[in-house]
């Protein structure tokens, strides 16, 4: 039993409920429109409603507003790994201004989601420290991305929210751009000419 004690409780109870209502009902797909072309993502609330309303939070917002796909990972630019992945890395990059605070990690054995051809996950360097980046998988499964897996030496793993339901050709394509040396490795996983996001919107 709940006991809304003050007009102000009740006020903040119906935003909460409505805010949910809005993320589970009417927040399953958004498109992502770039200079190569649109990508349309659904999105997973139900299982990782943290990473989903971050994720809406910063679409809500036109955060993603010309930013772009800075990063692409084959498997002939990390030589320096042994876990080989094939992933589009792409976000606010460098921009820190206004951020919301890094959200929990929704580990993919409490999610049950797994980093699949398609899926799209936050980029995040600590556990607990995903803000704006995000990357889309491509090539092949990748469970080494899961919790437990090898790629990231804490075995926690990546948070999937969504996967690409049309547009993987898009992603093909950007994965496949002329890359340079991106100086946070030493690999040749920069885009050269990064590709413009024009937007990310609700669908």
């Amino acid at each position: 039993l709940v006991v809304l004690s003050t007009p102000c409780t009740l006020i903040k109870l119906l935003f909460f409920v409505s805010f949910c209502l809005s993320i589970f009902t009417f927040a399953q797909k958004v498109i992502i429109k770039t200079s190569e072309g649109d990508i349309v993502v659904k999105l997973y609330p139900k299982n990782a409603p943290i990473t989903v309303a971050n994720f809406l939070k910063y679409v809500d917002e036109n955060r993603y507003e010309n930013t772009s796909f800075y990063r692409t990972v084959r498997l002939d630019n990390q030589q320096k790994s042994d876990i080989p992945i094939q992933v589009i890395q792409g976000g606010l990059n460098d921009d820190e201004t206004n951020l919301h605070p890094a959200i929990p990690l929704e580990r993919t054995n409490n999610t049950g989601l797994s980093h699949k051809i398609g899926a799209i996950s936050m980029a995040r360097s600590e556990p607990d420290s995903a803000t704006t980046e995000f990357f889309i998988c491509l090539g092949k499964d990748q469970s080494q991305l899961d919790f437990g897996g090898k790629r990231n030496p804490d075995l926690q793993g990546f948070a999937v929210f969504g996967r690409v339901v049309k547009g993987m050709e898009v992603v093909e394509k950007i994965n496949h751009v002329e890359t340079v040396i991106w100086e946070a490795n030493k690999q040749k996983q920069w885009i050269k000419n990064p590709v413009k996001i024009f937007s990310i919107k609700r669908k």
